[in-house]
């Protein structure tokens, strides 16, 4: 079956898909753009199953501008979005982000990013032991060397919100969301001619954006394009500690190996485990051992008030891993004329999704990035083998 002609079609339509969607029409009303999605309920998308926060804390500086940009579009999103969003506010709770350092090379890192972050617009301020000591009474940092934390524009928010306004919004401008799965594309020489999906068949397109999140590998193999993206199974813990009830806290990054921020007078915790390989992706178990044999002995480790804890929920999600550099992989694919990627956001493509959709928006239309310059993260270096490493990696 042969549908369209579409402008534009997105294999994806979470949160990237969606806000490229959304900045497409944005930019060019009247736009023919198709997303395709293979479950609208997003049950496990990496989108629904983030932890849905927002920080300036990055060690490259285009990902300090990308969520720069990001923390004011989600602040100001019903504004950003419109009434067609639906969308009242994404609660952004700024509680702030706070990194620990547990070498003495650790802390003078942390004071060179601060640096760069600060040049940037950031709140950044690291903070020695005793200082921590006495903003953080509660916890313990004699293993710790110094500590990190943004002031304002790092915290958390409503991640769905995020992801249902950029859809409905995009629909009310015209764009089509179809329940289906891509199963590959046809290429023709340098142009990717029409996209195949399971139920709809063959489907003409002007431009194609694979924003598939881990299936994006396999739908990049069926035109002859091998990316470094694999899935990575993360299980995460909600748990209750009476003794231990800190609502004010920042998402906490220990350099023990474990992240922690508050939820609903809980907490919310993990870690990577031990052996962090990729997954198969129907593999959804949670690793229930971690929390026992990782995660609790570390929390006490931080506060005594950790004694008793007890795990009230827990889900798994996956991350789209980028094994060369954790960073995503963004832009044209070289050799192409309209095969578009936003692939391998290990962990960070929610709070990236406003810039990047926007970028992505501006690549499509015009050839190249308008407002802020993504080429960093463009896919030349998956090709040159060439890593664009981010140390500060969650």
């Amino acid at each position: 079956m042969t549908t369209g002609p579409w402008d534009v079609v997105i294999a994806g339509g979470a949160v990237t898909g969606s806000a490229t969607a959304w900045w497409l029409l944005r930019m060019q009303p009247g736009l023919r753009v198709l997303v395709i999605e293979k479950d609208p309920s997003y049950a496990q998308a990496a989108t629904a199953l983030s932890v849905a926060s927002v920080r300036q804390q990055f060690s490259n500086p285009v990902n300090v501008e990308i969520s720069r940009f990001g923390v004011e579009f989600i602040r100001n999103f019903a504004e950003r979005i419109g009434p067609e969003g639906g969308i009242p506010s994404l609660g952004l709770k700024e509680n702030g982000y706070l990194f620990l350092a547990g070498t003495e090379d650790g802390a003078r890192l942390m004071e060179e990013l601060a640096a760069m972050q600060r040049d940037l617009g950031a709140a950044t301020e690291v903070l020695d032991p005793d200082a921590l000591r006495r903003r953080f009474p509660w916890m313990n940092f004699d293993d710790v060397t110094a500590g990190s934390i943004g002031a304002r524009d790092e915290g958390w928010f409503d991640n769905m919100g995020l992801l249902n306004g950029f859809r409905a919004s995009a629909r009310a401008m015209g764009a089509v969301f179809m329940h289906d799965r891509v199963t590959g594309v046809e290429r023709d020489g340098e142009r990717i001619v029409a996209v195949h999906a399971a139920q709809a068949g063959r489907i003409a397109c002007g431009a194609f954006l694979c924003a598939a999140g881990t299936g994006s590998a396999a739908i990049c193999r069926s035109a002859g394009i091998d990316i470094p993206v694999e899935p990575r199974k993360r299980t995460v813990f909600v748990i209750d500690a009476p003794n231990a009830r800190h609502p004010g806290a920042p998402l906490i990054i220990d350099h023990s190996g474990i992240y922690l921020r508050p939820e609903h007078g809980g907490w919310i915790t993990a870690t990577v485990p031990e052996v962090d390989g990729p997954c198969d992706e129907g593999d959804w178990e949670p690793d229930h051992a971690q929390f026992e044999d990782a995660i609790w002995p570390r929390l006490y480790a931080r506060s005594e008030g950790f004694d008793a804890v007890k795990v009230t929920r827990f889900w798994v999600g996956h991350y789209d891993y980028n094994t060369l550099d954790q960073n995503a992989i963004l832009g044209r694919w070289p050799g192409t004329e309209n095969f578009h990627i936003a692939a391998g956001f290990s962990g960070h493509g929610l709070q990236q999704s406003p810039a990047v959709g926007r970028g992505l928006a501006e690549m499509i239309l015009t050839g190249g990035f308008q407002t802020l310059d993504l080429s960093p993260l463009g896919p030349e270096r998956v090709l040159e083998n060439r890593p664009f490493l981010e140390k500060a990696v969650v």
